[in-house]
């Protein structure tokens, strides 16, 4: 890529502009690499403000891989409720217990130590480094993406290859090498707050004597997006003296290892009284389900069991069904946020 691409004083004048208007985020005020990876884990698909509200709690639960190694999965589950992604609090449990057997306790400091361990892949490790280590290590996020298409005026899709490798070139090109734990931050926050995906505040944005776009809000171009699928389905509603029926999730299923109303065929409840429906998205899926009242002597599969209602609270539920639990049952049996193990 020609040196011209550079764009020299572009790092610099963004670190600067950071200094005096950084958010104060509190995984900004540590470099504890494991305080720093749960935040990273946390962001990926979900809001600031639903992280914020979340993330000081869980790392008082958590406050080492060892304390989360050592969890319970279904409290660790029960704990990233609200979060969604469940996969997620898996996979950084996984990170957890690596960590604690193959380097005792110890958070690597490495690239290739890093990108070893289950569930890290680039851009993870890359945060890590350059957040916790201040090492030199450039990064690509969707804000980023979309900065720096607007800065060189690229019209290549970000989604494909081609844009793919061409954004990790211009992020290794442009990073501050000896401050990339501010550099990187300011290049999200730039994103965040001024060169958002819709009417970019241009006339505010400090690096924008570097930008070359002629058309910001066209950019970025991505591929085709497929459209949202519809998704229906039918669980059944079946409360005994024993408890409520749920079903527990198979480990390779997006939620692996937590509980859910079980699910029937249509037309094995559609004589069954309808209780209520209920819409929810998921990833590039709009679902709704249809809830059917089973009666006591209804089949129940092996899979399924009766949990008491005093244990609701402390069960790792779908977001959606312990929404629709609350509706449906006395709020004293099913709310709850977990309790230390």
């Amino acid at each position: 890529m020609p040196q011209a691409d550079a764009k020299p004083g572009f790092s610099r004048t963004l670190v600067r502009w950071f200094s005096s208007n950084a958010k104060n985020y509190p995984w900004r005020n540590t470099q504890d690499p494991w305080a720093i990876l749960v935040s990273e884990v946390m962001l990926q698909q979900t809001t600031i403000p639903t992280v914020l509200a979340r993330y000081e709690p869980w790392m008082r639960l958590f406050p080492t891989p060892a304390a989360l190694a050592a969890a319970d999965e279904q409290f660790a589950l029960r704990s990233w409720e609200g979060l969604g992604y469940y996969r997620r609090v898996r996979s950084l449990q996984a990170t957890a217990r690596a960590i604690v057997q193959k380097h005792s306790g110890v958070f690597p400091s490495d690239e290739t130590s890093l990108r070893a361990l289950p569930g890290i892949g680039e851009y993870t490790a890359a945060a890590v480094l350059s957040f916790a280590y201040n090492k030199p290590a450039a990064l690509v996020d969707a804000n980023v993406a979309r900065v720096l298409a607007r800065i060189y005026n690229d019209p290549t899709p970000i989604d494909s290859t081609a844009g793919r490798r061409t954004l990790r070139e211009r992020a290794e090109l442009l990073l501050h090498r000896s401050n990339p734990r501010a550099y990187n931050s300011a290049l999200m926050e730039l994103g965040q707050t001024i060169c958002t995906p819709t009417n970019p505040l241009c006339s505010s944005c400090p690096v924008r004597r570097f930008c070359d776009a002629s058309s910001p809000s066209s950019l970025p171009v991505k591929k085709n997006k497929m459209k949202p699928t519809d998704l229906r389905h039918w669980d059944i509603w079946l409360l005994t003296d024993l408890g409520l029926l749920l079903e527990k999730q198979p480990d390779d299923s997006r939620h692996g290892g937590m509980f859910r109303l079980p699910q029937r065929p249509c037309s094995t409840v559609s004589s069954l009284p309808l209780i209520c429906s209920q819409k929810y998205s998921v990833t590039r899926f709009k679902v709704t389900r249809f809830l059917h009242r089973a009666p006591a002597d209804f089949p129940v599969l092996s899979s399924e069991t009766f949990i008491p209602l005093s244990l609701l609270p402390s069960l790792p539920l779908a977001s959606p069904d312990r929404k629709l639990i609350l509706r449906l049952l006395p709020q004293s049996s099913s709310e709850g946020t977990p309790a230390s193990p």
